[in-house]
């Protein structure tokens, strides 16, 4: 048996497929399951080693969650521990995510899957809240960090103001104002030798663009189907300018491949939507779906399965290449008085960006009938009080009542919670 910091790779192998397979609901859940089997559970990281790989990840273009279990991974067992977290952070929801898509385009809706997923969704909620709440105690050290999550959560969830502009202000405010040589707990942050050199870093750079790129142009080059090049070059260039994580890549996705590409119907496209929200892995498998429905429609089902496969290659691969660039450096950012005053900061405001997923996650459990106002400059959204689900409401306390107060296993909570979701929809 490995030492509890230092875990082996059968030891990450069995941990990181427990996420993989637990993660719905998005990333403000899927950071929550992270959180509770990585820092609490098993002990492997600390609070602050977290909340830096988040509030790192925040930073980046691309899916927050998968990201936050690479670096993870990398932090436990290096290059291997990080290929292991990521593939499997992303595996299982993709073999479910191409399994539901083929049948999507044979046959039209699943309405077993929301059946099965309804009780998912109620104790993915439950998970949100917990982990929300411990996160909020640890990263809301002080007055200023209260008032920059609460600006945060205006600004994006009332404002609606980009979430990269959001976190380029928290940092500059922690930057020349939130200096902390100091940890919550009082200590005295200690040096953090950055843990590689310039050229290794290059070098990173160098074969991740390679690994990326060189198999896309491949599939260009030596395939007769035009679909295939321009999914790679479509999704990889998505990988690049998406600041914000899913949500955003979701927002400059829709309309280029609803409108300007044609690929897919908006029907469709919330279709795929629905799917990925309610099966395990990264809310962006969302690419997949419309990789498969666009390839399967100028080809069939082969080139289907190779538009999803380029898809999920361009939108997963620079994540591994942003994530081993930059993780050496992560600890050091931390230890340093300017830079850890914009990572606190920017952690803060990460809470009141994970709250108001975590409302917009609660608003489309509970409610059926969701709409989004605009008043002046505020964006408004209004739950039809009448289209409230009470077998969700049931659900959601059923599962808090299991995980909060009974203190059952999350495993054993969604497995119970699914059941008795698909016997409500089933039979009443």
């Amino acid at each position: 048996m490995s030492d509890a910091t230092n875990p082996s790779g059968r030891e990450i192998f069995r941990v990181f497929a427990r996420i993989g397979l637990l993660s719905f609901g998005g990333p403000a859940a899927q950071i929550s399951v992270m959180h509770r089997l990585l820092v609490e559970e098993q002990g492997w990281l600390t609070e602050k080693q977290f909340l830096n790989g988040l509030s790192f990840c925040m930073l980046l273009p691309g899916p927050e969650a998968m990201q936050l279990a690479t670096y993870a991974g990398w932090r436990l067992n290096g290059l291997v521990g990080g290929l292991l977290a990521g593939l499997l952070f992303v595996v299982p929801g993709a073999v479910v995510i191409l399994a539901l898509a083929a049948i999507y385009a044979e046959f039209g809706n699943v309405p077993l899957i929301d059946a099965l997923f309804l009780g998912v969704k109620a104790t993915v909620l439950i998970i949100v809240i917990e982990a929300l709440l411990r996160v909020a105690r640890r990263a809301l050290n002080g007055t200023a960090h209260w008032v920059i999550a609460g600006v945060a959560f205006v600004g994006i969830f009332f404002l609606s103001l980009p979430y990269p502009l959001i976190i380029l202000g928290a940092a500059f405010y922690g930057f020349f104002y939130g200096a902390q040589r100091r940890e919550p707990d009082g200590q005295t942050a200690m040096p953090a030798p950055i843990t590689t050199s310039f050229r290794a870093t290059l070098s990173t750079v160098a074969v991740g663009l390679a690994v990326w790129l060189i198999p896309i142009w491949l599939v260009d080059q030596l395939f007769g189907w035009p679909i295939l090049g321009a999914l790679g070059a479509f999704f990889s260039k998505l990988a690049v300018v998406t600041f914000g994580g899913a949500y955003a890549v979701l927002a400059y996705m829709a309309q280029d491949v609803v409108i300007d590409l044609g690929w897919l119907s908006a029907g469709e496209m919330m279709d795929g939507l629905g799917l990925a929200e309610t099966t395990p892995g990264p809310l962006i498998l969302v690419t997949e779906f419309v990789g498969f429905i666009a390839g399967f429609r100028e080809g069939g089902f082969w080139i289907g399965v190779a538009g999803a496969a380029i898809a999920l290659w361009a939108t997963f691969m620079p994540c591994f290449l942003w994530i081993f660039s930059g993780a050496p450096y992560v600890e050091w950012i931390g230890a340093q008085p300017r830079l850890s005053g914009a990572l606190s900061a920017i952690t803060a405001a990460v809470v009141g960006v994970i709250l108001n997923l975590s409302i917009w996650f609660g608003l489309h459990v509970f409610f059926a009938e969701v709409s989004l106002e605009k008043i002046g400059v505020l964006t408004i959204w209004r739950p039809e009080l009448a289209s409230v689900d009470w077998r969700v409401v049931a659900l959601a306390l059923l599962s808090g009542v299991l995980l909060l107060w009974l203190q059952w296993g999350l495993g054993r909570v969604l497995a119970l919670s699914a059941a008795l979701g698909w016997v409500l929809v089933s039979f009443l």
